[in-house]
């Protein structure tokens, strides 16, 4: 009799029947057929699985495309998002935000590849255009991004990076709840890597002075909850940023106006 079911999905049911006493006098099985939708489902987790090594392939190709332009971005990158993970980490969010914050981390500069490389490594000050120009990298990494099928919003963290809480941050000046919560995440883990870390027109500053900017604008430019968890990592569970390694790197730069002189740009 139990032939038909045999390589099937069965969902069982029982339910209690009493009698006119309010006492247990069986159990009503209920058993149903549900392999087609577990069928769906499985099919549904492939196509997931699929799709989640498609976009790692693809963002490991842009990654690779940041690095090979700028040493500098790529490392800046891979300790960002390796900031922003633990974060995540901390305060408990779902595997799927952690993944997609993670991913999102490892390229969320990649629209500096639109950015001249004489204005990214600029050892002074930037001027009102060149900074202009600096903060139209998260738009263009949402250009890159969009069309980019994936289970996750990547695009849009890209794009949101550099929001703030309070509506000061670019390019499109979100505030609050607008802000999805891997962005937060992404922001305070840019900031604490950007400050401890050199920059091509100041030393590094340091992880203290970093975390004690996270602490001065935690729920005004950065979101308080984030802010608390990194504060965490860092003060009381010891989260160490991995060591950079130090390279020289040589461009080759042609002028628009005199592409016969080349001239070299080493950065270290």
């Amino acid at each position: 009799m139990f032939e038909p079911y045999l390589n099937k999905h069965l969902e069982i049911r029982a339910m209690p029947r009493f009698g006119n006493d309010r006492r247990l006098v069986g159990l009503i099985h209920v058993v149903r057929d549900i392999t087609e939708r577990k069928l769906a489902e499985e099919e549904l987790k492939h196509t997931l699985d699929s799709l989640r090594k498609a976009v790692g392939t693809t963002l490991q190709v842009m990654e690779s495309v940041v690095e090979t332009r700028d040493l500098y971005t790529s490392g800046h990158q891979n300790r960002t998002a390796d900031i922003a993970r633990a974060i995540a980490v901390e305060m408990g969010l779902p595997n799927e935000k952690i993944d997609a914050i993670r991913m999102a981390g490892s390229i969320h500069d990649i629209g500096k590849l639109f950015i001249p490389s004489e204005i990214l490594s600029k050892p002074s000050k930037l001027s009102e255009i060149e900074f202009s120009l600096i903060k139209e990298h998260a738009r263009k990494g949402y250009e890159i991004l969009k069309n980019v099928e994936s289970p996750w919003p990547l695009a849009e963290i890209v794009y949101q990076h550099h929001e703030r809480m309070n509506g000061s941050g670019y390019p499109r000046n979100l505030k609050g709840d607008d802000i999805l919560i891997e962005a937060r995440i992404m922001a305070v883990a840019d900031v604490v890597e950007s400050m401890s870390s050199y920059r091509p027109y100041r030393p590094a500053l340091g992880i203290d002075t970093a975390l004690k900017e996270i602490e001065k604008n935690k729920g005004t430019l950065y979101d308080k909850n984030v802010a608390d968890a990194c504060l965490r990592l860092f003060r009381e569970k010891s989260f160490q940023l991995k060591k950079k390694v130090t390279s020289i790197c040589v461009r080759i730069i042609f002028t628009p106006l005199n592409s016969y002189k080349p001239f070299l740009s080493l950065s270290v």
